[in-house]
């Protein structure tokens, strides 16, 4: 059976490239009838962040990435079992006890750094005989515990799902630490056994991971297990082609949320950074991606995060929902934002703004006019080259229109209808009557058309609105 995991370190909010390797591991899994796993990944205790566990599990509640065990794995409470492992390694000789100082350490890379020569630790331990480890240990000197890398193979060979055949030489490799001073052991080791414990098949991460991968491939030969199938992902570049930063958008998952983003935008967007499924198709449903997702169509090129390319998405998304849907995400974005407000205007203001919001956060905060009577000063209301006599006889024009049109429900056509004969009746320019109407009703420079105002608050309302226009236009003459 096909299993993989998302193995996060708790050390703050997960990130964008982070949660595209869960999102990766998670279809992957889905895709082939397997299990996605939650494994938290906290044996760092200095970078340690409590809180962090949460913002993860919240940021795959939000994706909907539900996973497949029912008790939270946190490396933290299996410490027995690293140690037991430590141990046998340590009594077969494939690992050794460490005493070397920090100082003497640091020391040492500088020396190396002098002479030009690749940091790394120079095996000085590896030679200690066990009167020297129990002579040491007597004397109340700390240790870490090595893995000893063997002499054979010369290099660790594998197939890796994504870049196809890897090698690495092993005498490049130092003996590196798998148990740490204060018996926690190192993100290399806990991650081996684990992985081996919990039956995963497959490794989908980062390729920052391929230098740690021969370390993990002759812990698994040195413990007699068989390695998991490894791939490793493509990196997350910004649009500029650099390295992916804040001003991209490389900001914590659940900003995202925040801003108003809805998570199937998120998860069509992020499956798409490094992946695609051999057609032009770029809009996909949870289903599909499900149904689709191949880790061989997984590409090596840096995948490139655009922010366009998101809020296309988002855009494609919100226009294809039903009113009643995107109601549905507005009040779960916002659950206050309906309170006091008529439910028919917000459902008519959605109807307006569909297809010009990118985001949730869009509507609930840049709609206010909608719901409240603006303010705005009288210049708003006369448009370019117009003046006020004209925008004045322009308002009066199709407020007299309005007042007489007493058809029952009125669509956007009919107001418009209603607008373009007043332009004719008053022989006025569009711009005369199209522009103040619409900053009569709404206060901004920018918004939906007149025609659509117009249909959304309804004629009582607008004729309100544009009797306070004239109002304030007139007192400042």
């Amino acid at each position: 059976m096909i299993k993989t995991r998302y193995a996060p370190s708790p050390t703050g909010k997960p990130h964008v490239g982070n949660i595209r390797s869960a999102i990766f591991n998670y279809f992957y899994a889905k895709s082939k009838n397997g299990q996605f796993i939650l494994r938290i990944e906290d044996t760092d205790r200095e970078r340690f962040v409590p809180e962090a566990v949460k913002y993860i599990e919240e940021s795959l509640i939000w994706l909907g990435l539900q996973t497949d065990n029912e008790e939270k794995i946190h490396q933290s409470e299996r410490l027995d079992i690293y140690r037991k492992y430590a141990e046998q390694l340590l009594k077969e000789g494939r690992a050794y006890k460490c005493f070397c100082t920090k100082d003497r350490l640091e020391k040492l890379r500088e020396e190396q750094a002098k002479k030009k020569m690749p940091p790394g630790y120079d095996s000085c331990c590896r030679k200690l005989t066990p009167e020297d480890v129990e002579k040491m240990e007597k004397e109340g000197k700390a240790s870490v515990v090595r893995f000893r890398i063997p002499k054979t193979p010369k290099e660790v060979v594998w197939e890796d799902s994504v870049r196809g055949k890897l090698s690495i030489r092993t005498d490049i490799q130092e003996d590196f630490i798998i148990m740490k001073s204060d018996g926690y052991p190192t993100y290399n080791f806990a991650n081996v056994i684990d992985d081996h414990e919990m039956e995963i098949s497959d490794v989908i991460r980062g390729e920052e991971f391929i230098p740690s991968t021969p370390k993990h491939i002759l812990l698994y030969q040195a413990l007699g297990w068989e390695p998991p199938t490894f791939a490793h992902l493509p990196v997350i570049i910004g649009a500029d082609k650099k390295k992916l930063s804040k001003r991209h958008g490389d900001t914590a998952i659940m900003d995202y949320k925040t801003r108003g983003y809805l998570a199937d935008s998120m998860l069509n967007f992020l499956a798409l950074l490094g992946w695609n499924d051999g057609t032009t198709q770029e809009l996909f449903t949870r289903e599909e991606l499900i149904k689709k997702f191949d880790i061989k169509r997984v590409g090596k090129a840096p995948a490139v995060f655009d922010i366009e390319k998101l809020n296309w998405i988002q855009g494609e998304k919100i226009r294809a929902m039903s009113i009643s849907d995107l109601m549905r995400e507005i009040n779960g974005f916002d659950p206050k934002f309906a309170k006091g407000k008529d439910g028919e205007l917000i459902e008519r203001a959605l109807t307006v703004m569909q297809t010009r919001m990118v985001t949730l956060k869009d509507f609930t905060e840049g709609t206010g006019y909608f719901f409240e009577t603006p303010t705005y000063g009288p210049k708003i209301l006369i448009f370019g080259k117009s003046t006020r006599e004209d925008t004045l006889k322009g308002l009066g024009g199709f407020l007299k229109i309005l007042e007489e049109n007493t058809k029952d429900t009125p669509t956007t056509s009919d107001y418009e209808g209603l607008l373009l004969k007043a332009v004719k009746d008053n022989g006025l320019t569009n711009g005369d009557i199209f522009w103040p109407v619409r900053a009569a009703l709404t206060g901004q420079e920018k918004s939906a058309s007149p025609g659509e105002m117009l249909w959304a608050l309804g004629r009582d309302e607008s004729i309100k609105r544009i009797r306070s226009a004239i109002s304030s236009l007139e007192s400042h003459g």
